[in-house]
């Protein structure tokens, strides 16, 4: 089994018309053995910015908290908070930092910028961008989100629109794969609001 499975996740981000949506599942496993059903996956950064961490759960959280320390050393020093794609350009800069014994996670970066136009990116675990205009995804369900995602996207989606869609994207998806479910986290945000709401999903 692949390190990067360890623990299954399933995470995804989506654009809609000025706001996005970004949702992941919420079992943490050790293999086939579930360990918790309400575990975060996806943590803000500010009103406008947030990054899920797929992969191992620990070097997630500790990938998070060397996040943490390094915006907030940007907020003292600029006195304003990070844009999506600076912010993106950090995590790629640390994760390749460490390339020779890498953190084995696979973030998934969604934000708001300054004119409200939304900004999703993926990443590997040693930095490499992938940059999309419709939707991201990452963790063990990726096979099956990327099918669920390709066919119920559609652009410039109103926020309720865009919660609806990745919901059922997210839950379709993680029936298909045995490493990640448990209900879901979802957040769809927009240049005024944050919305987060927990779904519920096949218990076993």
């Amino acid at each position: 089994m692949s390190i990067f499975e360890y623990n299954g996740s399933a995470l995804i981000a989506m654009v809609g018309k000025n706001c996005f949506a970004i949702a992941s599942d919420r079992r943490l496993g050790v293999q086939l053995q579930t360990i918790a059903t309400d575990f975060q996956r996806i943590y803000k950064v500010h009103d406008r910015l947030f990054i899920g961490l797929s992969g191992l759960a620990t070097d997630a959280q500790t990938l998070y908290q060397r996040l943490v320390f390094r915006h907030k050393l940007y907020q003292l020093r600029e006195e304003r908070d990070m844009k999506p794609e600076t912010f993106a350009s950090l995590v790629s800069a640390l994760l390749y930092e460490k390339r020779f014994g890498p953190y084995f996670c696979q973030p998934v970066i969604a934000g708001l910028s300054d004119e409200d136009k939304p900004f999703i990116c993926t990443m590997d675990s040693i930095g490499a961008k992938e940059l999309a205009k419709d939707f991201v995804v990452a963790g063990t369900a990726s096979e099956s989100l990327y099918g669920a995602c390709e066919a119920v996207f559609k652009p410039d989606m109103e926020p309720e629109e865009l919660f609806e869609t990745v919901s059922q994207a997210l839950l379709s998806s993680v029936d298909r794969d045995c490493l990640s479910g448990w209900g879901g986290h979802v957040y769809v945000v927009t240049p005024t609001e944050v919305k987060e709401r927990i779904l519920k999903g096949r218990m076993d």
